[in-house]
């Protein structure tokens, strides 16, 4: 019905600008929309898609069908192997931490394996960063408290009904 206007290429700088004041306001959903627009001009704006990817983890824990997937199926167009590696362990963190909020059954074991997940993505990146680049080192020990602190746990063996939640 509304199809969306494009904007103009020149104006670009100021609406990644506008992608990160948004976050900031905690308005994921107009971050997210902004950085389709920039997208649709830019394609390989490298900004814009870590803005996106930012924007929808931003909504794991408001939405419960804002799926890790459509986070982790833009990954593969960032243009280096550390970004790859660092966002996919941010993606996987984010909807971690998410599902501990949720605290639906079984939340606490999906939090486990997605924030081990994130750390080994994380140990990835990290062996590719210079020591001026400790960001997934200090996510890497965040995740590790958060498991630690939270006495979060690998999911039992079906059928055994010690270890269940």
């Amino acid at each position: 019905m509304f199809e969306p206007k494009k904007i103009h290429r020149e104006a670009i700088p100021k609406a990644l600008e506008r992608v990160e004041r948004y976050r900031l306001l905690n308005q994921p959903r107009v971050a997210e929309s902004i950085c389709r627009d920039i997208l649709e001009v830019d394609p390989e704006n490298q900004q814009a898609l870590v803005g996106l990817i930012l924007a929808l983890t931003d909504q794991f824990e408001q939405e419960a069908n804002k799926g890790i997937n459509a986070a982790l199926d833009l990954v593969p167009q960032l243009g280096d192997e550390y970004a790859r590696d660092y966002y996919t362990g941010l993606v996987h963190e984010r909807q971690g931490k998410a599902r501990l909020v949720r605290n639906y059954p079984g939340a606490r074991f999906d939090a486990f394996e997605l924030l081990s997940r994130a750390m080994e993505w994380y140990e990835k990146a990290a062996a590719l960063s210079g020591p001026e680049n400790d960001d997934a080192i200090l996510h890497w020990n965040s995740c590790a408290r958060i498991i630690v602190s939270s006495k979060l746990e690998t999911r039992p063996p079906e059928g055994d009904p010690v270890g269940s939640e």
